[in-house]
């Protein structure tokens, strides 16, 4: 079996009072329920800092996000905390594991395609990185600082609401106003698109991967080929009424 372990990616634990609840009232998406779930924690302006996944693991929970940006999220996180009486550090025994289909793990919660993810030991030296990176760009879906841009895109810009990365039932979080009022009057007027490098925009381009022939841009609405999207982002392109 080839290697499925994501190197790039990091594990932070949360252990302590009621951590489902100090993150229900954080993050863009609802803690309360089943897990995992992909969700973000946000400026006030509703603008994404860090996407992650958030997995249960008893009464801890485990945060998956990008490895680069671990460092900076439990810094984050330890100013929120306050007073509360909540242990959050790195998980050193565990990693990330990907693949593209089987039975092992669960299915990703932001799209079935991308496939299957699980935590577990490591599995080599030698990760999954690239193949993930390729087969999560050609279905569309961006992620982590590099893409989704830190503190500069809001969040339902980055496709959160079609991917699954937001609650509008839950209660208040950080960015929730912002992210609320987009929603009900329909004005999200950008969003994050994944194209042929080819029909590269300099001027909304985002992130380029050459060596993938592809391009992650910034784009208003109307700009995007809603018949060259994917099929998880075509209804959001349909103008309201139409």
């Amino acid at each position: 079996m080839a290697n499925t372990t994501l190197i790039d990616r990091a594990l932070i634990r949360l252990s302590g009072d009621d951590v489902r609840g100090f993150l229900q009232g954080l993050v863009s998406n609802d803690t309360s329920g089943e897990l995992p779930v992909w969700a973000a924690l946000l400026s006030a302006q509703g603008k994404a800092l860090f996407d992650f996944l958030i997995w249960g693991d008893g009464d801890d929970i485990l945060i998956d996000c990008e490895r680069d940006a671990a460092g900076d999220l439990a810094k984050r996180l330890t100013l929120y905390r306050l007073r509360r009486a909540i242990t959050i550090e790195r998980e050193p025994d565990l990693c990330v594991h990907w693949a593209p289909e089987g039975g092992v793990g669960v299915v990703d919660p932001r799209l079935p395609e991308l496939g299957q993810r699980w935590l577990a030991p490591a599995d080599g030296d030698v990760g999954a990185d690239d193949a993930w990176r390729a087969h999560r760009l050609a279905l569309g879906v961006a992620e982590g600082r590099a893409e989704l841009g830190n503190g500069t895109t809001l969040w339902l810009e980055c496709n959160a609401a079609e991917l699954n990365g937001v609650s509008f039932t839950k209660g208040c979080y950080v960015g929730q106003e912002n992210t609320a009022r987009m929603n009900w009057r329909q004005k999200i007027n950008r969003r994050l698109v994944v194209v042929p490098i080819a029909d590269a925009n300099e001027k909304r381009q985002v992130i380029a991967y050459p060596d993938l022939g592809c391009s992650v841009e910034h784009r208003r609405v109307e700009s995007i080929d809603a018949a060259a999207a994917p099929l998880w982002m075509r209804g959001a392109l349909v103008p309201a009424g139409a």
